[in-house]
């Protein structure tokens, strides 16, 4: 297994590495190649992550609290149940990603890309936000086409001009939400709680509501 102090390197190639329940808490992994490593339940609080490759690498449970991963490459990656409280994820490419339960409050996803990647075989999978805590996450501009975002509390986030075309967001929670200007072409909102939301500006075409 790799070691903590080992992994604080710019530029280090960790590809494939065992760093599951590893401490990397402040570790410097800037520019890191860290695609498919296991780094399950590890502790990555405060960690910089700016532009490190982390496509399909396996980040459940982890503590990714107040991590810098702007334009982090996240596709792929699985971050079910991760805690990304104070994240910053700004232009992070999270295409395909599964943030099944993650908590994401107060995140930093301003131009985040969040569709659905395109797999071998022309499959899409879009990324999953299931029950996820995005409450006043910055989501301004960010692409979410054909998200899963079921049961997801987006309480107070700021979805201006936000790409929703597609999006799954059955019983999700929109209080107050600030949805200007966004693309909500086709999403079904079926359930959702859009009390205070702003929806000024934003397109509901074919959206589904009940």
């Amino acid at each position: 297994m790799t070691t903590a102090s080992s992994a604080t390197t710019t530029g280090a190639n960790l590809s494939g590495a065992d760093l599951s329940g590893d401490d990397l808490e402040g570790a410097n992994l800037v520019g890191a190649n860290l695609s498919g490593a296991n780094l399950e339940g590890a502790n990555l609080v405060g960690a910089n992550l700016e532009g490190a490759n982390l496509s399909g690498a396996d980040l459940s449970g982890a503590d990714l609290v107040g991590a810098d991963l702007v334009g982090a490459n996240l596709s792929g990656a699985d971050l079910s149940g991760a805690d990304l409280v104070g994240a910053n994820l700004e232009g992070a490419d999270m295409r395909g990603a599964n943030l099944s339960g993650a908590d994401l409050c107060r995140a930093d996803l301003r131009r985040a890309d969040l569709r659905g990647a395109d797999q071998r075989g022309g499959e899409e999978i879009a990324a999953d936000l299931t029950g996820a805590d995005l409450c006043r996450a910055d989501l301004t501009g960010a692409r979410l086409v054909r998200a899963n975002l079921t049961g997801a509390n987006l309480t107070g986030a700021n979805l201006t001009g936000a790409n929703l075309e597609g999006v799954d967001l059955i019983d999700a929670d929109l209080i107050d939400a600030d949805l200007i200007d966004a693309d909500l072409t086709g999403a079904d909102l079926t359930g959702a709680d859009l009390t205070g939301a702003d929806l000024t500006g934003a397109d509901l075409d074919g959206a589904f509501r009940t």
